[in-house]
């Protein structure tokens, strides 16, 4: 085999190595003597291979694969070994294809349910993404396929994605832009990541030289290859400089013409060109097509699929156990053409030819009878086939009823203009429960929905997009044969407008201002206490979880934290330990709590569990852009550990030393707060010595003056009576150290 380094790239021509930073064509790098050419191919929710290899666009039948659960759907199951699994057989079915290279999965944050390719997000929240993200490319890649993470970074809507500009702060940036990113190139070391369409606070991913080369390479050491989106290059040579290695598609020949004449013409060093070969050789090297293609069993990867959306399906609502329907002899009414005709993937990069779909309605139970309710291609009642549905719903002693969006509604370059379920769906729904008690609506939407009707409702499903096995995976868990598990990984609002990110949303099609800043999702609802409908971290089972016993240590580098579970139900089940960190000693804009651990434990009735988690000094972080820097400070926290960020069921205090004590500057314009918080011996000696605290301390003691006194700087104590002349011998106390 042969052996790629340097010297290897400088012995190809320069009308070589030109070709190796372009695509071949659509899907396929160049060849160079020695090194085979090797192909990409869309993988987020299975193998979407296109039959011609010039088919862009999908808009020719791509070759039959099966249809996995979407990233909306997986994320709930907050289960990393589930993930891991999933990227094994995923990279297996790459493989069994010839294809090297899976692009995905995408790791950009849920900011707005507008997004319309939220169903391929995984999570609004970065340590949920960045952890089960590694395990999805751990997983491919332990198969010996490699993965392009991608959109890097800031993409966040679909309309003008091309040239729309992400202006976001420094702080917001880095701790929930980025993390996850950050996360998942340093523990699953991707082999290859692809920059988004967008700008970033006005320059173009493609030539963002601080993101491809500052932040990835030289912070988080990536070494793999740097390839764009589709179309993603604004100049070619610019990106080169910036960091890029591969421009896909390209233009054929005319790009190879454009880099060579610019390495002629000066404008682009040779050697920029060289490493950049360098890498997209040791792409091709790496991740080579296996030399024999392995079987494909379709019928066990569907299988798979199936228990990939049981285990992740999310049960919202529950009133008087309405769920599971096990009982056979009780007569369902299953209700909607949604069970006929399933939503069940999203269009663009997730849509693949599914080898085996199986409806709601082919896998209802025995007991159960249809009728169609609603119209998929119209969003007015047609009164027909409404009548028909409540006449079947008043002969049957339990109502199912699928709700959701048409197939197409979701996919890439298309967001949203409302988060409303069609109008003739929100109608059947509310008649069907003002005239039955037992009423479960079955969810199939790629993002967080309003639920008008979720107070008239007995169930709440969400089933995401849950590929081709939905139906199987739907009538598992709503007969109980499967016991759900899964937690949203995004906060649902009451209305679209409660999303603090609905004000800038699309409102510019040049820029997209993230002026919410880190108050995303439940940063901003629990923050703000605002209700919602469904909070980040939700779901229910059928059984119950109590605990117990919250013990919180800090150790020299981390803090641990342990905690009992216990299954108090008369079923097995699975239950997610979410734990949350409260910073109360940052003088920062902090949110009010931030998740920063969650396990998934499996109990059988009766058994209990100790549940471990370890805390490094990240956990305790917030981004300090003035020092560039994360920065963790010693103060006071709270540990808090629950089953969803509303439902937060034990509680520590925590007063942490393994950060770094807040050493402010002392200035005429500091505040008391300021040398009382100061570690500095010189500070609290001249605080003293300068008869100072015995001048304030009265007027702190003094409840009708202490608020007031907190709110003066030094300069400005002569207004309370404090004379002047004190103020300047402590300041020049401190001065002369």
């Amino acid at each position: 085999m042969t052996t790629i380094d340097i010297h290897f790239v400088q012995g190809l021509t320069l009308a070589e190595r030109a070709a190796l930073v372009t695509g071949a064509d659509f899907w396929y790098t160049a060849q160079v003597p020695g090194v085979e050419r090797v192909m990409f191919a869309d993988g987020p929710a299975g193998i979407r291979k296109p039959n011609n290899a010039q088919d862009t666009m999908g808009l020719t039948e791509s070759e039959p694969a099966v249809a996995f659960p979407s990233a909306a759907l997986l994320a709930s199951s907050f289960d990393e070994d589930l993930l891991h699994r999933y990227g094994q057989q995923l990279g297996a079915a790459a493989a069994a294809k010839q294809v090297s290279v899976l692009l995905g999965p995408e790791v950009n944050l849920k900011r707005n349910p507008l997004a319309g390719r939220n169903f391929e997000y995984l999570s609004e929240d970065p340590l949920v993404t960045g952890r089960l993200g590694t395990a999805f490319v751990k997983g491919v890649q332990s198969a010996g396929v490699g993965i392009a993470l991608k959109h890097f970074a800031v993409t966040n809507r679909e309309s003008h994605r091309y040239t729309v500009s992400s202006n976001v702060d420094e702080r917001a940036l880095r701790e929930l832009y980025l993390a996850q990113f950050e996360k998942i190139v340093k523990t699953a070391r991707p082999a290859a990541i692809m920059c988004a369409y967008n700008r970033l606070n006005g320059v173009p991913m493609s030539e963002n030289q601080r993101l491809l080369t500052g932040i990835l390479r030289d912070e988080w050491g990536f070494t793999g290859m740097v390839m764009s989106d589709w179309g993603a290059v604004v100049d070619h040579v610019t990106a080169l400089k910036a960091g890029l290695d591969l421009e896909m598609p390209g233009k054929g020949a005319q790009s190879v013409a454009e880099i060579v004449q610019a390495v002629k013409a000066g404008r682009l060093d040779e050697m920029a060109l060289n490493r950049a070969a360098l890498r997209v050789l040791q792409v091709m090297h790496d991740w080579a097509r296996p030399a024999q293609t392995p079987t494909v069993d379709f019928a066990a990867k569907h299988q798979f699929a199936r228990e990939l959306a049981a285990q992740s399906m999310v049960l919202l609502q529950n009133w008087d156990e309405e769920l599971p329907l096990d009982q056979p002899a009780e007569s369902i009414a299953v209700i909607g053409e949604l069970a006929a005709h399933p939503h069940f993937m999203g269009r663009g990069s997730s849509q693949v030819n599914p080898t085996h779909v199986v409806t709601p309605l082919a896998a209802m139970p025995k007991q159960a009878t249809y009728a169609q309710g609603y119209r998929l291609d119209q969003t007015t009642a047609d009164p027909t086939l409404v009548d028909e549905a409540v006449a079947l719903a008043k002969r049957s002693d339990h109502v199912v009823i699928f709700a959701g969006y048409p197939d197409g509604y979701e996919s890439e370059g298309l967001d949203h203009d409302d988060i409303n379920l069609p109008d003739n769906q929100n109608e059947l729904i509310a008649q069907l429960a003002a005239i039955h008690n037992h009423v479960t609506v079955v969810l199939q939407n790629g993002a967080a929905i309003t639920m008008p009707w979720a107070g008239d409702v007995t169930a709440i499903l969400e089933s995401y997009l849950a590929g081709e096995a939905v139906g199987e995976a739907t009538w598992d868990v709503l007969t109980g044969a499967v016991n759900p598990s899964g937690k949203l990984a995004e906060s649902f609002p009451v209305y679209l407008g409660d999303n603090p990110a609905t004000l800038f949303f699309n409102a510019d099609a040049e820029k997209e201002d993230y002026r919410e800043g880190i108050f995303v999702g439940y940063r901003y609802y629990d923050t703000k206490e605002l209700e919602v409908r469904f909070p980040f971290g939700h779901g229910m089972s059928y059984t119950d979880f109590a605990y117990d016993d919250l013990q919180v240590e800090e150790l020299a580098d981390t803090v641990k934290v342990t905690a009992t579970v216990r299954n108090i139900g008369d079923r097995a089940g699975k239950e997610v330990v979410q734990l949350y960190v409260v910073n109360e000693a940052s003088r920062v804009a902090m949110p009010a709590h931030e998740l920063r651990g969650f396990e998934k434990v499996s109990l059988a009735p009766g058994e209990a569990t100790t549940v471990t988690f370890e805390l490094d000094r990240r956990a305790f972080s917030w981004y300090n852009a003035a020092n560039k820097q994360w920065q963790a400070d010693n103060g006071h926290y709270e540990i808090q550990v629950g089953s969803s960020s509303r439902d937060i069921r034990l509680q520590a205090p925590l007063e942490l030393t393994l950060g770094q004590t807040r050493q402010p500057v002392i200035t005429a314009d500091s505040y008391l707060d300021d040398i009382e918080a100061s570690a500095d011996p010189v500070v609290q000696i001249a605080f003293e010595q300068s008869g100072l605290k015995a001048a304030v301390q009265p007027l702190l003691d003094n409840p009708a003056t202490v608020k007031i006194m907190e709110n003066l700087p030094l300069r400005v104590l002569v207004t309370a009576g404090v004379d002047d002349a004190i103020v300047q011998k402590f300041l020049n106390l401190v001065l002369c150290g």
